[in-house]
């Protein structure tokens, strides 16, 4: 994996952590700078990225570019995913 998708990696882990404990904490994270950090690694990602994975961050699917990013993109859900079409499988979004 290269140093921009661990980058991005790490950030969607920040953001799956972040959002499990939303219940359970009364001071609530900085969802919104996790959103922007996000998409500063998306924008930073080199020309040739998968663009299966292109495809979940354009949508804001981050977990399941979070699943792309960890191999585990047969856990992704097929159906349909509003005209863009691959040999993977993608969920609806």
């Amino acid at each position: 994996m290269m140093t921009q998708e661990q980058q991005l990696l790490d950030s969607l882990e920040t953001l799956k952590n972040a959002v499990e404990q939303l219940a359970s904490q009364k001071a609530k994270p900085d969802l919104i700078g996790l959103f922007e950090q996000i998409d500063n690694h998306a924008k930073a990602l080199p020309q040739g990225t998968h663009p299966t994975l292109l495809h979940y961050l354009q949508r804001k699917s981050y977990e399941k570019a979070r699943l792309f990013l960890l191999g585990r993109d047969a856990e992704n859900a097929s159906g349909n995913c509003h005209g863009h079409s691959s040999q993977s499988s993608i969920a609806s979004d």
